[in-house]
């Protein structure tokens, strides 16, 4: 086949050729992949020699080449560049490589040979992260169901294959109401709106071809109208219409389709002998069980929920002083606690959104990067999937590291949210690579682009996810970068958000879009000094949808998840003027995929240790200590999965940490 999608790309460090891949090469590219990776599983499976590490775990790891290349960049663009063509493959593949994968994981013959690979363990010379891996694979041939047969067996490959369909719907109906639904702005709506909010406005709008200013349902967009908009019935329009996404009725309802991913995925852990899903998700990670991840949260939620009822009766008092009367209302919470936060530490959120450029923000990023691991980053021109994605070189003392691509701003092409992923990534077998990273936000777009200090934050945070990738040193790529536990694949993304937080790194690159002028002392000051305002909002509105998530899997799977859903926000006490972050219909990382199922909660799992982690910098010489630099990329940001998630961390700190450093971090610290 000649699809440039197989070939050897002949591109600067091998990245992808964008210019020269067309959707139509996709299917026909996919097929042929699957058929290479299939003869090379039979032949892994029928070898007529002994089984051991070389001819089974290491030709299992060097299977898949073409298979990788092709999914790598499908799945880059039908994320960040969606159209019909491409939604319409993604629904042909997802029970295709359901079917693959499923096919791979119930070869009988294939799992004897790992199987006796794995009982002759303690007799082979392997190094640590070879037995790592050994003991991985063997893993995840059991969790699949490979010890399955008869009934069970056709039965288990049924509902991965059904599990596969449904999260791609979910995912597409979620990105069909994002992208059609938008509220045209006329003149006499536009109150309140800062500068920041009307430029994105109109700039959405061009892309609607409304003829004028609009809001969508993109996070970046209204978010700010709901913090300035001094309109409160287009305030609750808008609110209403961004939490009804995928519960709109009609074809692009999420609701039945998420009562049966919950019991087909009960019917799975089942299968494999567990009382439950969350049981068997939670098995392999650091939490465990679900009762240590129900502990962590309701440790949080106590003292998070007392402060925000304590909130809610000043932003309701404020409310009543506007001549508003009735109860704090979900659409009133940001504007009143954007007025607060102007009174109580002088800060306005428009005025300083100009301090927060993007293009100021990455050169922060990479300035940090640069200062405690010697990356060094040079402007890259290749051909990539859209016109506003960036690329650069990463170096350290001359020599390669990575590709890392950014792609910044909000599309209707695009699905909502902000992830990190590989294209390709980094191993040493059975041929060394170099990683391909991708940060792809949400951000709106402007000239300047400007970016709230949440904004700031995400990029920090999906650039932490890229140094795991770009700095990792293993041999295997099954282990390779972000491959490791999902309660701790958070942790260098949230540790390195605290880096925006450091003064010298505000000081430097919070400069003004207009002027120039450095962020003045005093607002630095108060930008840090407010580090934790509202604090008790956005805690409750995480842990409520991390408990939600927890409780869909930990019992029976319930028939109708949303009311479920209203069952479990009562029983927490959950303050009426604040909303789950994700609720059931919109919660993709729940029901996109079992990637974050019953494993929300592990956003807050990692910042118990990134907490401790950063306290440990501040501990010795700062926040650019050398040695502890050096003991973060050698024990986390080097080693991927090739060791137990607590001994990396053990290994890093001397010790696991405990919730103090948290709730003090976010200022619930009650003594």
């Amino acid at each position: 086949m000649t699809s440039a999608l197989l070939q050897e790309w002949d591109t600067p460090f091998q990245i992808a050729p964008f210019d020269k891949i067309s959707d139509d090469e996709f299917a026909p590219a996919m097929e042929h992949a699957l058929a290479e990776h299939r003869a090379e599983i039979d032949a892994i499976a029928s070898n007529s020699e002994l089984p051991n590490f070389t001819n089974t775990i290491e030709a299992l790891e060097a299977a898949g080449d073409a298979l990788d290349k092709v999914l790598g960049v499908f799945f880059t663009v039908a994320g960040a560049d969606s159209n019909p063509v491409r939604e319409e493959l993604q629904r042909q593949f997802s029970p295709k490589l359901a079917a693959h994968f499923a096919e791979i994981s119930g070869n009988k013959a294939l799992f004897s040979r790992v199987a006796k690979v794995w009982d002759q363990r303690n007799e082979l010379d392997l190094s640590d992260e070879q037995a790592r891996v050994l003991m991985l694979s063997h893993r995840g041939f059991v969790r699949s169901g490979a010890a399955l047969a008869g009934q069970e067996e056709a039965r288990m490959k049924e509902i991965k294959g059904r599990l596969a369909v449904l999260g791609t719907e979910f995912t597409q109906n979620l990105l069909a109401d994002e992208r059609e639904w938008f509220m045209p702005l006329g003149e006499g709506d536009l109150d309140g709106l800062p500068d920041f909010a009307l430029d994105a406005a109109r700039t959405a709008g061009v892309e609607k071809d409304a003829g004028g200013p609009v809001v969508t349902l993109s996070r970046s967009l209204i978010v700010p109208f709901l913090q300035f908009s001094t309109r409160r019935d287009l305030r609750e329009q808008a609110f209403n219409a961004w939490t009804a996404r995928g519960a709109n009725g009609g074809e692009t309802d999420n609701r039945a389709i998420a009562a049966e991913i919950l019991a087909l995925r009960e019917e799975r852990a089942n299968l494999l002998g567990y009382e439950n899903f969350a049981a068997y998700k939670l098995e392999t990670e650091m939490a465990k069980t679900p009762q240590a991840v129900r502990d962590l949260l309701m440790a949080v939620w106590t003292p998070a929920r007392m402060q925000a009822e304590a909130d809610a009766k000043v932003l309701t008092k404020m409310m009543q002083q506007d001549g508003v009367n009735g109860p704090l209302e979900p659409w009133d919470w940001r504007f009143y606690a954007e007025k607060r936060r102007l009174v109580e530490h002088d800060l306005d959120a428009a005025a300083l959104k100009p301090y927060f450029q993007l293009d100021r923000m990455i050169d922060a990023a990479f300035a940090c990067a640069n200062r405690l691991f010697g990356l060094e980053f040079k402007p890259l021109d290749v051909p990539l999937y859209h016109a506003d994605c960036r690329a650069w070189e990463v170096t350290r003392a001359g020599a390669h590291v990575a590709v890392f691509i950014g792609d910044y701003f909000a599309r209707g092409s695009k699905r909502s949210g902000a992830w990190c992923s590989a294209m390709r990534a980094q191993a040493k077998f059975p041929k060394p690579q170099t990683p391909v990273v991708i940060n792809v936000c949400n951000f709106a777009k402007g000239d300047p682009a400007l970016l709230s200090y949440d904004d700031a934050r995400t990029l920090f945070h999906e650039f932490g996810h890229a140094l795991h990738q770009m700095l990792s040193n293993v041999t295997y790529e099954s282990v390779s970068g972000t491959s490791v536990a999902r309660d701790f694949v958070e942790l260098p993304s949230q540790l390195y958000e605290h880096w925006l937080e450091v003064p010298e790194v505000l000081a430097e690159f919070a400069t003004h879009a207009q002027t120039r002028a450095a962020m003045p002392q005093d607002m630095l000051n108060k930008v840090l000094n407010a580090a934790t305002f509202d604090m008790g909002f956005q805690t409750v509105e995480y842990v409520a949808s991390a408990l939600v998530d927890l409780a869909f899997h930990d019992g029976p799977a319930p028939s109708d998840p949303i009311a479920k859903q209203d069952e479990i926000l009562g029983t927490l006490g959950m303050p009426p003027a604040i909303g789950m972050r994700h609720a059931t219909p919109h919660f993709a990382h729940v029901f996109a995929g079992d990637g974050y199922s019953s494993g929300y909660y592990s956003y807050m799992w990692s910042e118990v240790m990134d907490a401790d982690a950063f306290q440990a910098f501040e501990e010795a010489s700062g926040p650019f200590d050398v040695e502890r630099a050096q003991a973060l990329e050698a024990h986390i940001l080097s080693t991927g999965g090739s060791r137990d998630a607590a001994e990396l961390y053990t290994a890093f700190r001397g010790r696991l940490p405990g919730v103090e450093a948290l709730l003090k971090g976010r200022g619930l610290a009650t003594d």
